[in-house]
C-alpha cells in the first residue's frame, strides 16, 4: 500500500481546483474562472485500494501586491518542501508563458519529483500545436519530466495520472480514515461557498476585495443556523454586493443556502451582512483575522 502528499502548483486559472474536484468525485475546492479563486491550501484525501494520496490544493501563483498577495504566495511556496510529488498543472492549450518560467525557477527548483500535467489539451484539435506547447513547458526544466496530459473539466486521462502518482508515492499505511475526503470544517466550507457565490455574481475589483468571516454556527439535527459578514474594502464596493433593494445580497444568500444544503443534506438558515473594512488587504491584522496568516 502506498500513501503520501501530492502539492498541486501553477498559475491562476489553469484548472487545479477543478482537477481536485473531478478526481474525488465531489465538490470541496469552490472554481471558478476568475483569479485567486482559491486562497488557502486544501487538503483534498483519495483512497483507494492501493493506498491513499493526499492531495494540496494552493493559491495560483502570481507576484503580490499586497499583504494578502504575499501569503497567498507563501501558501504555494510552503506546500513543496513536504510533498512527496509535485503536479505542474499548466494550460496546455497556450504555450509556457512568463509566470509559469516564474515557477519553474523559483518553486520548482526541488529534489521533490515532478509531473507537468497539462489541462485544457482538449481546447486544440491539432495534435501538433498540443506538441509545440508541451516543447515549451520543458525547456523550463533542466531535467526531463514525465508529462499527462488531462482534462479536469471532463476527467479525460485521471485514471493514467492516479497511476503516475502512485509511482511516487512512499509504502505506508493511510494517513487518514478511508472515508474522510477533507481536514476542512463546515465553518470554512461554509465561508468559501459565500465567496464562490461572490465572485460568479460580480466582476471587476469586487471579487479581490472580500473576505468572508463566520460570526456563529449552530448545529442541530433539524437545520443549521450560519451568521456570516461579507467584509469589502470600500462604501461604493458594499453597495454593490448588497444591491437595489439588497437584491444582489438576497441572490448570493440564496445560492449559498442551497449549496449548503446539498452538502449538510438539511435545512440551512444564512444570515448574511456587508461591513466595509478599509484596505484589509494591506492589513496584517485583518489578514488574521481572516484567517490568512500561515500556522507557525
Amino acid at each position: 500500500m502506498k500513501s503520501g502528499f501530492t502539492a498541486i502548483i501553477g498559475r491562476p486559472n489553469v484548472g487545479k481546483s477543478t482537477l481536485l474536484n473531478q478526481i474525488l468525485g465531489q465538490k470541496i475546492v469552490i472554481a471558478t474562472d476568475k483569479a485567486q479563486t482559491t486562497r488557502k491550501r486544501i487538503k483534498g484525501i483519495y483512497t483507494t485500494e492501493q493506498g491513499q494520496i493526499v492531495f494540496i490544493d494552493t493559491p495560483g501563483v502570481h507576484k503580490p501586491l499586497n499583504k494578502l498577495g504575499e501569503f497567498l504566495l507563501d501558501e504555494a511556496k510552503i506546500a513543496v518542501p513536504d510533498a512527496d510529488l509535485i503536479l505542474f498543472l499548466v494550460d496546455g492549450s497556450e504555450p509556457a508563458g512568463k509566470g509559469d518560467k516564474w515557477i519553474a525557477q523559483n518553486i520548482l527548483k526541488t529534489d521533490i519529483p515532478v509531473v507537468i500535467v497539462m489541462n485544457k489539451v482538449d481546447k486544440i484539435k491539432k495534435m501538433d500545436k498540443v506538441e509545440q506547447n508541451l516543447l515549451t513547458y520543458k525547456t523550463l526544466f533542466d531535467k526531463n519530466y514525465p508529462v499527462v496530459r488531462v482534462s479536469a473539466k471532463t476527467g479525460r486521462n485521471i485514471d493514467t495520472l492516479i497511476r503516475n502518482i502512485y509511482k511516487y508515492l512512499p509504502e505506508g499505511d493511510l494517513l487518514y480514515p478511508e472515508d474522510v475526503v477533507t481536514e476542512e470544517t463546515m465553518r470554512d466550507v461554509t465561508e468559501e461557498v459565500v465567496r464562490e457565490k461572490i465572485l460568479l455574481n460580480t466582476s471587476d475589483e469586487i471579487p479581490h476585495s472580500v473576505a468572508v468571516k463566520i460570526e456563529s454556527y449552530t448545529e442541530s439535527d433539524e437545520i443549521d443556523r450560519i451568521y456570516a459578514t461579507i467584509y469589502c474594502e470600500t462604501k461604493s464596493q458594499k453597495g454593490i454586493l448588497i444591491g437595489k433593494g439588497g437584491s444582489l445580497l438576497k441572490k448570493i444568500g440564496t445560492e449559498a443556502r442551497q449549496e449548503l444544503e446539498k452538502i449538510v443534506e438539511k435545512k440551512v438558515f444564512l444570515g448574511l451582512q456587508v461591513r466595509v473594512e478599509k484596505d484589509w488587504r494591506k492589513k496584517q491584522n485583518a489578514l488574521k483575522n481572516f484567517g490568512y496568516e500561515q500556522e507557525k
